[in-house]
């Protein structure tokens, strides 16, 4: 991987009340926080060490830019499917904007003298931004690496010792800016050359579920739906729900009540002989048997009836979406490990939409990466 210091626009959040309402409204607000002068610049080009404090651990990488052929190449690999028409709205944003307002979120198998050296600085330095979010229960810090000897010893660790990252969050910031440099001849004032990039290892992010809601029973009665249901699961209801501690494990909420599923082994084994994937997924299981044979869901890219509802906001996030209606169903999921992921990217294949949900998630107009040549 070659990646590259950058000028970073960040906020001057003593200027600013509410640090959760300035990141919040960054996308809709960024060019009146420039005219507003709520916004400086670095004075010297830099790597940025980011950690991020939660209730629960410590999370800490790096951004910085990384080369666009890198992603040409196979370095910079996905997992998802983007969307022609987000690529376009994203497009138009940017060149608005002249900058990006977030960067890619990139993981990768640890590398111990990676996290040695950046605990070591963060512990020896003075951060350049320390923000708060109290809703959150979060503390962000940032160290700017500035010294040429630290930034080549980054860059030296990256290119021996990273052979490639994959794409955590991101996939469609990450296409555009491809797009965009093949039409870099029609936007002189503006770079495209370099991806924004965070880079947190793997046992440096954590990989939630990413869980469904399902409108309607497909003009099934409930009789019958349990009864189709059994045929692919064990089905037990349970009084005190948690989330899925194994994989081919599943929780179910339909009227009120909880249920663990359990993929009968014998549906595995069939499973297994035609999953299109190097590795089988619970959410594969899950489109394929009951969204698609059971409850008549044909592309879960585009039906109206799912909701997703992401790994962070618990059960409770579940029962919320699926609240008193009597005929919605929830469904919780297993988390997709960093192996399965890794193993599916490298094959060239993907994950079925909203697989996984990366935390720390990164926060819009923290750090912003401007595209206009200065």
């Amino acid at each position: 991987m070659h990646i590259h210091p950058f000028r970073a626009l960040y906020p001057i959040f003593e200027r600013i009340a509410s640090p959760e309402e300035f990141c919040a409204n960054a996308k809709h607000a960024f060019l009146d926080y420039q005219r507003e002068g709520l916004l400086k610049q670095s004075e010297k080009e830099a790597i940025f060490i980011y950690q991020i404090q939660t209730a629960h651990r410590t999370h800490i990488g790096i951004v910085a830019a990384n080369d666009i052929e890198d992603f040409h190449v196979g370095k910079v690999v996905k997992h998802e499917r983007t969307l022609s028409e987000r690529e376009q709205r994203q497009q138009e944003l940017l060149l608005r904007w002249g900058a990006i307002l977030k960067p890619v979120l990139l993981t990768f198998p640890p590398v111990s003298e990676l996290s040695a050296w950046l605990h070591q600085f963060s512990l020896n330095h003075v951060p350049l931004l320390h923000v708060s979010f109290a809703e959150e229960r979060q503390e962000h810090q940032i160290w700017a690496v500035e010294q040429a000897d630290h930034i080549a010893y980054l860059q030296h660790l990256f290119v021996q010792k990273v052979p490639k990252v994959y794409i955590a969050d991101g996939h469609h910031r990450t296409t555009t800016l491809v797009l965009l440099r093949e039409k870099q001849d029609q936007y002189p004032d503006m770079d495209f050359g370099r991806l924004f990039c965070a880079y947190f290892a793997s046992d440096q992010l954590n990989i939630l579920d990413y869980n469904r809601v399902v409108e309607g029973l497909n003009g099934r009665t409930p009789e019958h739906f349990f009864h189709h249901l059994g045929q692919l699961c064990v089905v037990e209801p349970i009084a005190n729900p948690r989330k899925p501690r194994h994989k081919y494990e599943m929780k179910m909420l339909f009227r009120n009540c909880w249920y663990r599923l359990r993929w009968r082994s014998e549906l595995i084994q069939y499973a297994q002989q035609h999953n299109p994937l190097p590795a089988m997924l619970d959410v594969w299981l899950l489109n394929e048997f009951i969204l698609h044979r059971l409850l008549g869901i044909h592309d879960v890219r585009t039906d109206t009836r799912i909701t997703y509802v992401e790994g962070s906001k618990g059960l409770k996030g579940i029962r919320k979406a699926v609240g008193e209606h009597p005929e919605r169903i929830g469904f919780a999921l297993h988390p997709v490990s960093f192996e399965d992921m890794i193993r599916i990217a490298d094959e060239g294949e993907v994950l079925p939409p909203k697989s996984t949900y990366f935390e720390p998630r990164m926060k819009s107009g923290i750090l912003i990466k401007p595209l206009r040549r200065s």
